[in-house]
């Protein structure tokens, strides 16, 4: 074996020491983001006069009566947060927290500044990494996945 390719194997082998890190990265992601929704939630609970005007005067949540959103948006960035911290339905969480982005995105968009924008897609894209990569190795989703094999 020559020097270039025990070089090679070592890079090879060395290039996977990163993935250690994985689990440490997911929960990281999962604790933020659902920290950024839970906190949003908590707001519209305190002041709900001023979540019900919002949802009425400022925001242009299509399809549904404003009260109707205020409630769905308010129990998704509570319970669905919750839910993503715990690893539980993860991807069901995920893509809920991620629609209820994209639609506050949207909603709300003229109002937005450019950094408002860049916040919605900075955890628009944190979201999508976590719904691809489903649910990490310190989950309940894995633990129950692997009782209930």
């Amino acid at each position: 074996m020559n020097a270039l390719t025990r070089i090679a194997k070592f890079y090879y082998r060395a290039s996977h020491w990163p993935e250690w890190l994985a689990p440490l990265l997911d929960i990281a992601l999962r604790l933020y983001v659902a920290d950024v929704f839970f906190k949003s939630g908590l707001t519209k609970i305190k002041s709900w006069d001023s979540t019900l005007y919002l949802f009425s005067d400022v925001y242009q949540v299509p399809l549904i009566p404003s009260d109707l959103a205020a409630y769905m948006a308010t129990a998704g960035e509570l319970g669905l947060s919750v839910l993503l911290v715990l690893g539980l339905f993860g991807r069901f969480a995920t893509a809920g927290l991620f629609i209820l982005n994209a639609v506050a995105a949207y909603s709300y968009y003229s109002g937005l500044s450019e950094a408002g924008l860049f916040q919605h897609f900075a955890w628009g894209t944190m979201l999508a990494v976590l719904l691809i990569l489903g649910r990490g190795r310190w989950s309940i989703d894995t633990w129950l996945e692997k009782r209930l094999q």
